[in-house]
């Protein structure tokens, strides 16, 4: 119960902030409740490098007690660079009883990671959008990136690239990032994206609603990469990409905020397993969800943006609202605007090369 009250005066104290700081530190619920339920972490290591006040972890522990198992069946490590924050969530965990190694001290993941060794077998997190500020000369070299040096004006895709090499070779991660690494070609991050892709690591892209997080505005998508899609205990999925528009969902908790609701979350999760599971009857949705092969994805310049790929609900001419298709027409106008910058690119630098 004591954990209950302070989370709800963490998200309470998140609401009333201001500023682009605000609520830095606090995750919504039903954010932390989708990537958890789409990625079951019964057993194993739980890992989280920008933990904020822990609700990943909190909300691990409950979905493993609410399937039957012990808290004990999940080892928790996670660690936060800001050291307020840190405070917060070991004392978060402390009043639920979840035994978690979060360093000795508050630190930056990227230049001093506490914890070098550790493979995990899931990594849940939703770490800052669009750090600008993040480099360090110590990180150039640095083993993490594997799939390219990441921008020094953009995080983004270290953080993508320090949850892969944090993974076991069976490991799963779920996370949250803005929309723009989706499709954004600047600063080698298209290639990064692409080689991620290639390597077949890029599991499932579930677009979310809109207005979910306090402190921002910015639209955001979960990413799940998983290391070993020939298996990993579930249906082989080499070659392929499950694409999840759930933009039309989520109802409005305050004029500011919206919440996915219960059937919200288990109507994006049951798609995931009905296409992950050896049990899963899967099928396509038009407007919602679709499959994707990686050939198909490289025809579309490696943009993940799942409206693309998912298509619209069909829909009578008459059943449609005025407002809901011109917000429709005018979303698809912007994803040709994009396909139309990817191929001015490609004509750019081929005439480049030509000039050569």
């Amino acid at each position: 119960m004591l954990g209950r009250v302070y989370e709800y005066f963490l998200g309470q104290f998140a609401g009333k902030e201001t500023g682009k700081d605000a609520g830095a530190f606090y995750t919504p619920r039903s954010v932390v409740k989708t990537l958890v339920e789409m990625l079951e972490p019964y057993h194993g290591r739980v890992y989280d490098p920008a933990c904020g006040s822990g609700g990943m972890f909190v909300q691990s522990a409950e979905f493993v007690r609410a399937h039957g198992g012990k808290r004990t069946d999940i080892s928790v490590y996670g660690q936060e660079f800001t050291d307020t924050t840190w405070k917060l969530a070991k004392m978060n965990l402390a009043l639920r009883g979840i035994e978690a190694d979060l360093g000795e001290r508050s630190a930056d993941t990227f230049t001093q990671d506490l914890h070098p060794d550790l493979r995990a077998d899931f990594v849940i997190a939703n770490p800052p959008f669009n750090v600008s500020d993040w480099w360090d000369a110590k990180l150039d070299g640095d083993k993490r990136w594997e799939y390219g040096t990441p921008p020094q004006g953009n995080a983004n895709f270290a953080w993508v690239q320090h949850f892969v090499h944090h993974l076991s070779p069976r490991g799963t991660a779920g996370f949250v990032l803005a929309n723009g690494s989706l499709s954004t070609q600047s600063g080698g991050e298209g290639e990064i994206r692409k080689k991620l892709v290639d390597a077949d690591l890029v599991d499932c892209v579930v677009a979310m609603p809109g207005k979910l997080f306090f402190n921002t505005p910015i639209p955001v998508s979960l990413w799940f990469i998983s290391k070993d899609r020939g298996g990993n205990g579930h249906r082989k999925r080499t070659g392929e990409v499950l694409f999840i528009d759930a933009r039309k969902l989520g109802v409005a908790e305050t004029r500011r905020i919206q919440v996915l609701t219960d059937d919200n979350i288990a109507q994006i999760s049951g798609a995931y397993h009905a296409w992950r599971n050896h049990d899963g009857d899967y099928e396509d949705i038009p407007g919602f969800c679709r499959v994707a092969t990686l050939d198909e994805i490289a025809e579309h310049g490696y943009v993940l943006t799942p409206g693309r790929y998912v298509g619209t609900e069909e829909a009578e001419a008459d059943d449609e609202a005025f407002d809901a298709k011109v917000a429709r027409l005018t979303e698809a106008l912007f994803e040709e605007f994009e396909r139309a910058d990817i191929i001015r690119d490609k004509v750019r630098g081929l005439f480049g090369e030509a000039r050569q």
